[in-house]
């Protein structure tokens, strides 16, 4: 299959449609998408990713586009529609504070972390569900990883029962534990994972992820089946921040869990 055959159909999406404009310009221009990627200030992979739509394009890679191909706003107004498709309407606020954070705590039970999921992964464990956005929700999750590139420092504490839980097969989970290890020696990023023998901990109740911020007030998000809900209440997010501290004192050390993940990566098979 050709490149060019294995673009996404610009009427599936807002996320392709975005991609298949970024396109049209760029042909029409009769440049490169290196070429492309200079005047946008962005690379060339990223703007790969945003022709396939592979990746939410940024608001400021919008506006630079507009300026690269003197468009008039035409990108800048179609970011919008395709921050709406592409996450839930009551998660796009929090994918904002999100990608502002200095810090991220983070604490999950039953799956990886979003943050450290490989796309296979991802891919299998929201096709579970059935969405009809299936490639705008992994290209979506894809995205919100650049913040480990930027310099925000994110702790990731997991219960070891979603190392158990082989999403997407052997293979994807062989794949998935392996990112896991490797993200785990990044300076600023800490893994933790609470081994089974731990019989109760604070996060029983369920995930939830602590923002911080270099100005401001911390904000915390708690995930639910239907929507998460985020808030900067002192009373919530000091219970939180306890909460992640003594998941922190009953986790295993980031050298004993890297441990633990490789003896599952082992299990796992060649």
């Amino acid at each position: 299959m050709t490149a060019e055959a294995d673009r996404p159909d610009p009427t599936e999406s807002m996320l392709a449609f975005f991609g298949s404009e970024a396109l049209r310009l760029r042909t029409k221009a009769g440049w490169s998408q290196e070429k492309t990627a200079k005047e946008a200030f962005s690379t060339q992979a990223m703007i790969s990713y945003v022709e396939h739509a592979k990746r939410v394009p940024s608001k400021e890679l919008a506006a630079s586009l507009d300026a690269a191909f003197d468009t008039d706003g035409h990108f800048g107004r179609l970011h919008p529609l395709v921050m709406r498709y592409a996450y839930p309407k009551w998660f796009v606020r929090y994918v904002e504070l999100e990608q502002e954070a200095a810090t991220v705590h983070e604490f999950q039970s039953q799956i990886i972390p979003g943050l450290l999921q490989t796309e296979n992964y991802a891919r299998a464990m929201l096709e579970a569900v059935r969405p009809e956005n299936l490639d705008d929700l992994v290209a979506a999750r894809m995205t919100r990883q650049s913040l480990l590139k930027s310099g925000t420092r994110c702790w990731f504490v997991v219960d070891e029962p979603a190392l158990l839980r082989a999403i997407g097969g052997r293979k994807v989970m062989r794949e998935q534990l392996a990112h896991l290890l490797t993200a785990g020696q990044e300076p600023r990023t800490v893994v933790q994972v609470i081994p089974r023998t731990v019989p109760a901990h604070a996060g029983l109740a369920g995930p939830f992820t602590i923002l911080g911020f270099d100005e401001g007030a911390d904000v915390l998000f708690v995930d639910g089946f239907s929507q998460g809900r985020t808030t900067a209440d002192a009373n919530e997010v000091n219970a939180a921040t306890h909460a992640y501290g003594l998941l922190r004192a009953v986790a295993l050390s980031p050298k004993e869990s890297a441990d633990l993940i490789s003896s599952h990566l082992k299990e796992l098979g060649p």
